[in-house]
């Protein structure tokens, strides 16, 4: 097949089965590679989705201006789209932002807005947010993407990898475990598979310290893992369990994931191997378990695969009473 743009390429990622990682237990750990996406991370489906809707229901035109708080990987994703679709993209990112993201946000044709100032939760997305909103309302032609809040968010999974899923897998799924952030990709996904299995269960990965679950707040270091803020298109009862991850130990996953399965991916896949590995401990039958990594490692050298990043750490994530909390 010939494509007609790489924003056409998005989607289709090949699923891995994780043997390798997850030897001895009694679950078929099986991964959808979202990294192999062309802008490099699972955000590519709600950009894509998100620009394409909006230009077939008018919301956007070609000439408007999209403005999103971004962490990296959604503001890369949009830039790619908008900028095949006739649009033009702002990125609001903060001083957390790392150096390889905020190069790729300028070389895919972002204009880049830095906030550097701590909200009152002393992280930086309130004042992203704040800061994205009044772009939008002192420049002509724009619009909030506002991806915590867009039913677009987890409508661009359901309809894509949630049905990707169910063509690869042969056979029923009875966990669905993924790492949370503006939680659009486990809603989007858990709502469809669970259209053909009822009983599965979905287990979201969260970073201690992050708030969307309830738990208090606490600092945190690892971009698109974890949030600030309770998502607006979180809806609790679509979550069974939550597992708290602990940046370190989402590093010791980074580097597990790439030493067993050579799968050299970022941050948040860390913490989805150490995750399920905190659930097949539980398991008291054989089960299959989906999962997704979200995006690529080269984003990560300065983080989960530098040792004296790895070193400053502080979370005691040893601890198990930290790392290995489940709420049900």
């Amino acid at each position: 097949m010939i494509h007609d743009s790489v924003v056409s390429c998005v989607g289709a990622t090949p699923m891995v089965r994780l043997d390798r990682c997850f030897p001895e237990s009694d679950a078929e750990v099986i991964a959808k590679l979202e990294m192999l996406n062309p802008g490099g991370s699972m955000k590519d489906r709600p950009a894509r989705f998100i620009v394409e809707q909006g230009l077939h229901e008018g919301t956007l035109r070609p000439g408007t201006r999209l403005v999103e708080s971004t962490s990296g990987n959604l503001g890369i994703a949009l830039a790619m789209a908008a900028g095949l679709y006739g649009l033009s993209f702002t990125a609001v990112v903060d001083p957390k932002t790392s150096p390889i993201n905020l190069r790729l946000l300028r070389l895919f044709g972002a204009d880049v807005e830095m906030v550097d100032e701590p909200d009152e939760s002393g992280g930086y997305l309130h004042t992203r947010v704040r800061r994205a909103r009044e772009l939008v309302n002192s420049m002509p032609n724009a619009v909030l993407v506002n991806q915590y809040a867009n039913d677009l968010n987890w409508r661009s999974y359901h309809d894509t990898a949630g049905e990707e899923i169910l063509e690869a897998v042969d056979g029923p799924v009875d966990y669905l475990v993924a790492a949370v952030s503006t939680t659009g990709s486990i809603q989007g996904i858990a709502r469809r598979l669970r259209q053909e299995y009822p009983h599965l269960k979905v287990i979201a990965v969260d970073a201690v310290g992050s708030v969307i679950f309830g738990a208090p707040p606490a600092p945190r270091q690892l971009p698109g893992f974890g949030a600030s803020r309770v998502p607006e298109i979180l809806d609790r009862s679509a979550i069974d369990d939550i597992v708290y991850v602990a940046d370190a130990e989402s590093a010791a996953g980074c580097r597990r994931l790439l030493d067993t399965e050579k799968i050299f991916a970022g941050g948040s896949s860390g913490a989805v191997v150490a995750g399920i590995e905190h659930l097949v401990s539980r398991l008291d039958r054989p089960s299959r378990i989906v999962t997704l990594l979200p995006d690529r490692g080269e984003r990560y050298l300065d983080l989960v695969y530098d040792d004296n990043w790895v070193a400053s750490l502080s979370e005691p994530w040893q601890n198990q009473e930290v790392a290995d909390t489940v709420t049900s």
